[in-house]
């Protein structure tokens, strides 16, 4: 099964639309998959109604659960509660939020904010995590990512590490800004063990996490 539960389309800096990438996540052999555009307050209640739209779709014709989300990127760090709730409100079924990336030059206390809110799911690409920061992760059930995506996966390894010493769980997600980067195949579990974890440990984030994110999120799968 491939779950992935962070991708983007031409609805912020992707350049599929959504049902085009919902689309090749089937021909992948996708199961579920997750839409994450970039926002903020000016533009969440356009890209949760647009993507929302063509997920429904999607899931009346195809064999696929279609979820819309968001991520939460580039915002100021004591206004991700607000915005998370805001996007909840506004018909997100989750919130994914842009973490610390030595790739990026992403404000600090970012990740903090992010994993002390109430309406946060997943923390993308978190870069050099703490274990302070960690643990509040595992004691507020929010997921940290491990990515296939180009420069964030740079501490996939340390994520893993830290996150693993805390207790914390974990999803495998491609932050897709393309068709072209969605899974195919079994490469999901090659940067799952690429980062360090082990049959067992995959294994778990495919049969109990992504069940329980789901479950979290009143979602019937």
């Amino acid at each position: 099964m491939i779950a992935d539960f962070h991708t983007h389309t031409f609805l912020s800096d992707g350049i599929n639309s959504p049902i085009e990438l919902i689309r090749c996540a089937v021909a992948n052999g996708y199961s579920i998959i997750g839409i994450t555009d970039h926002v903020s307050y000016s533009n969440i209640d356009y890209v949760v109604e647009a993507v929302k739209r063509d997920c429904k779709l999607a899931e009346r014709f195809w064999n696929i659960k279609a979820i819309p989300g968001v991520e939460l990127t580039n915002i100021p760090p004591d206004s991700i509660n607000e915005l998370a709730k805001y996007a909840k409100e506004s018909g997100a079924n989750y919130v994914v939020v842009h973490g610390e990336s030595i790739y990026e030059k992403v404000e600090a206390k970012t990740n903090y904010n992010a994993l002390n809110s109430n309406y946060v799911d997943i923390l993308a690409h978190p870069g050099l995590i703490t274990s302070q920061e960690a643990k509040e992760a595992a004691k507020r059930g929010i997921f940290l990512e491990i990515t296939s995506r180009l420069g964030h996966c740079l501490t996939n390894g340390h994520v893993v590490k830290i996150g693993k010493s805390e207790g914390a769980k974990f999803l495998i997600n491609s932050d897709s800004h393309s068709h072209k980067d969605l899974y195919f195949e079994d490469m999901q579990v090659k940067v799952a063990k690429g980062a360090g974890l082990n049959e067992g440990e995959i294994k778990d984030i495919f049969e109990i996490n992504v069940k329980d994110l789901l479950k979290k999120l009143d979602i019937d799968y």
